[in-house]
Protein backbone atom coordinates (compact mmCIF):
# COMPACT_ATOMS: atom_id res chain seq x y z
CA UNK A 1 0.00 0.00 0.00
CA UNK A 2 2.60 2.13 1.05
CA UNK A 3 4.70 1.62 -2.40
CA UNK A 4 1.23 2.43 -4.30
CA UNK A 5 1.01 5.82 -2.85
CA UNK A 6 4.72 6.48 -3.57
CA UNK A 7 4.29 5.35 -6.87
CA UNK A 8 1.24 7.79 -7.10
CA UNK A 9 2.86 10.79 -5.33
CA UNK A 10 6.08 10.37 -7.59
CA UNK A 11 3.62 10.27 -11.16
CA UNK A 12 1.76 13.30 -9.68
CA UNK A 13 4.78 15.34 -8.69
CA UNK A 14 6.42 14.51 -11.74
CA UNK A 15 3.53 15.36 -14.36
CA UNK A 16 2.81 18.66 -12.12
CA UNK A 17 6.60 19.82 -13.00
CA UNK A 18 6.59 22.80 -16.07
CA UNK A 19 9.24 23.12 -18.34
CA UNK A 20 10.51 26.03 -20.33
CA UNK A 21 9.20 24.42 -23.39
CA UNK A 22 5.38 23.88 -20.87
CA UNK A 23 5.78 27.32 -20.55
CA UNK A 24 6.04 28.66 -23.77
CA UNK A 25 2.98 26.26 -24.54
CA UNK A 26 0.82 28.53 -22.20
CA UNK A 27 1.48 31.33 -25.19
CA UNK A 28 1.28 28.80 -28.50
CA UNK A 29 -1.92 29.42 -30.60
CA UNK A 30 -3.81 32.47 -31.96
CA UNK A 31 -4.62 35.05 -30.11
CA UNK A 32 -6.95 37.80 -30.89
CA UNK A 33 -6.16 41.72 -29.72
CA UNK A 34 -9.07 42.92 -28.51
CA UNK A 35 -7.72 46.26 -26.40
CA UNK A 36 -4.80 48.61 -27.01
CA UNK A 37 -3.22 51.10 -24.95
CA UNK A 38 -0.95 53.43 -25.99
CA UNK A 39 1.08 55.99 -23.49
CA UNK A 40 3.08 58.45 -24.75
CA UNK A 41 4.20 61.87 -23.88
CA UNK A 42 1.99 61.52 -20.48
CA UNK A 43 -1.33 60.96 -22.43
CA UNK A 44 -2.84 57.75 -23.37
CA UNK A 45 -4.95 56.59 -25.96
CA UNK A 46 -6.98 53.44 -25.83
CA UNK A 47 -8.36 51.27 -29.44
CA UNK A 48 -10.78 48.70 -29.13
CA UNK A 49 -9.75 46.12 -31.58
CA UNK A 50 -13.27 44.54 -31.72
CA UNK A 51 -15.03 47.30 -33.71
CA UNK A 52 -13.13 48.77 -36.53
CA UNK A 53 -10.08 46.71 -36.97
CA UNK A 54 -9.12 43.10 -36.90
CA UNK A 55 -6.03 41.86 -34.93
CA UNK A 56 -4.35 38.49 -34.80
CA UNK A 57 -1.30 37.37 -32.93
CA UNK A 58 0.05 33.61 -34.17
CA UNK A 59 2.70 31.94 -31.51
CA UNK A 60 4.56 28.87 -32.10
CA UNK A 61 7.44 27.72 -30.05
CA UNK A 62 9.84 29.32 -31.58
CA UNK A 63 8.29 32.58 -33.53
CA UNK A 64 5.32 34.88 -33.72
CA UNK A 65 3.40 36.54 -36.28
CA UNK A 66 0.91 39.81 -36.12
CA UNK A 67 -1.74 40.36 -38.88
CA UNK A 68 -4.08 43.35 -39.14
CA UNK A 69 -7.06 44.86 -41.14
CA UNK A 70 -9.77 47.04 -40.92
CA UNK A 71 -13.19 45.27 -41.17
CA UNK A 72 -14.55 47.92 -43.16
CA UNK A 73 -14.46 45.93 -46.84
CA UNK A 74 -13.93 49.53 -48.37
CA UNK A 75 -10.64 49.96 -46.63
CA UNK A 76 -8.17 47.84 -48.37
CA UNK A 77 -5.22 50.03 -47.40
CA UNK A 78 -5.27 49.51 -44.13
CA UNK A 79 -2.87 46.41 -43.48
CA UNK A 80 -0.60 45.23 -41.12
CA UNK A 81 1.92 42.53 -40.60
CA UNK A 82 4.75 41.36 -39.30
CA UNK A 83 6.90 38.44 -37.49
CA UNK A 84 10.04 37.05 -36.07
CA UNK A 85 11.41 34.86 -32.98
CA UNK A 86 10.91 35.44 -29.48
CA UNK A 87 12.33 34.41 -26.15
CA UNK A 88 10.11 33.46 -23.04
CA UNK A 89 11.44 33.00 -19.61
CA UNK A 90 8.65 33.38 -16.91
CA UNK A 91 6.59 36.55 -17.92
CA UNK A 92 8.99 38.11 -19.66
CA UNK A 93 8.70 37.95 -23.46
CA UNK A 94 10.90 39.59 -25.72
CA UNK A 95 9.92 39.50 -29.71
CA UNK A 96 12.72 40.34 -31.91
CA UNK A 97 11.30 41.83 -35.24
CA UNK A 98 12.66 40.49 -38.08
CA UNK A 99 9.86 41.11 -40.38
CA UNK A 100 7.71 44.29 -41.21
CA UNK A 101 6.86 46.79 -43.61
CA UNK A 102 9.16 49.76 -41.89
CA UNK A 103 12.52 49.01 -42.08
CA UNK A 104 12.95 51.35 -38.86
CA UNK A 105 11.32 48.67 -37.29
CA UNK A 106 12.91 45.31 -38.27
CA UNK A 107 15.78 44.41 -36.67
CA UNK A 108 14.48 45.70 -33.30
CA UNK A 109 13.83 43.71 -30.23
CA UNK A 110 10.73 44.59 -27.55
CA UNK A 111 10.64 43.43 -24.49
CA UNK A 112 7.32 42.66 -22.14
CA UNK A 113 5.95 41.36 -19.13
CA UNK A 114 2.83 38.58 -19.79
CA UNK A 115 0.27 38.01 -17.42
CA UNK A 116 -2.85 35.82 -17.99
CA UNK A 117 -6.36 36.99 -16.10
CA UNK A 118 -9.04 34.02 -16.82
CA UNK A 119 -8.89 33.46 -20.53
CA UNK A 120 -6.66 37.11 -21.46
CA UNK A 121 -3.65 37.72 -22.52
CA UNK A 122 -2.04 40.95 -21.38
CA UNK A 123 1.18 42.03 -22.96
CA UNK A 124 2.73 44.87 -21.61
CA UNK A 125 6.07 47.11 -22.76
CA UNK A 126 7.31 49.72 -24.33
CA UNK A 127 8.31 50.07 -28.07
CA UNK A 128 10.98 52.44 -28.71
CA UNK A 129 12.28 53.11 -32.44
CA UNK A 130 14.48 56.17 -32.42
CA UNK A 131 14.00 55.91 -36.38
CA UNK A 132 11.22 56.44 -36.59
CA UNK A 133 10.36 58.71 -33.36
CA UNK A 134 8.41 56.25 -31.36
CA UNK A 135 8.88 55.71 -27.89
CA UNK A 136 5.91 54.84 -25.64
CA UNK A 137 4.31 51.77 -24.01
CA UNK A 138 1.98 49.77 -24.57
CA UNK A 139 -0.57 47.49 -22.75
CA UNK A 140 -2.13 44.86 -25.67
CA UNK A 141 -5.13 42.48 -24.14
CA UNK A 142 -5.72 38.90 -26.12
CA UNK A 143 -8.19 36.45 -25.74
CA UNK A 144 -7.58 33.16 -27.57
CA UNK A 145 -8.74 33.14 -31.02
CA UNK A 146 -11.32 30.21 -31.62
Amino acid sequence: MKLNLLVIFAVTLLTSCKSKSDTNLEIQGTWQLISGTTIENGSSKITDYTKDFKMIKIINNTHFAFLKHSINPKDTADFDAGGGSYTLNGDQYIEHLEYYRDKNWAGKRFEFKLAFHQDTLIQTGVEKVEEAGVNRVIIEKYIKAP
